[in-house]
């Protein structure tokens, strides 16, 4: 089966936070209740803001890992064999070693 086997994850790694701007107003939004004094928006708040901090956390680990799915990806979508496979991971790895 030629294409996705995870749907082309490796090609989505700055679609980890589609919702961001939805998260960043709920933050905006907390904070304004925050300052009339209503009860549980601060905690929420400042849990909100850590969801935003992982998300970009997230992002960026995913990002350092998206050669590496996709030759997973290509190799399990019969797009490389694994000798490809193999050689794409080492040369991945080989570049994450000299950052």
């Amino acid at each position: 089966m030629s294409g996705g086997s995870y749907n082309y994850l490796y090609s989505h790694v700055s679609g980890l936070e589609a919702q961001r701007g939805d998260i960043e107003a709920m933050r905006d939004r907390l904070l304004e209740l925050e300052d009339q004094g209503v009860r549980g928006a601060a905690k929420a708040g400042r849990l909100t803001r850590y969801v935003l901090i992982h998300l970009d956390l997230a992002e960026a680990k995913a990002q350092e890992v998206a050669d590496a799915w996709h030759a997973i990806e290509w190799r399990d979508s019969s797009d490389y064999g694994d000798d490809t496979m193999k050689e794409a991971l080492a040369k991945w790895l080989a570049s994450t070693e000299e950052s």
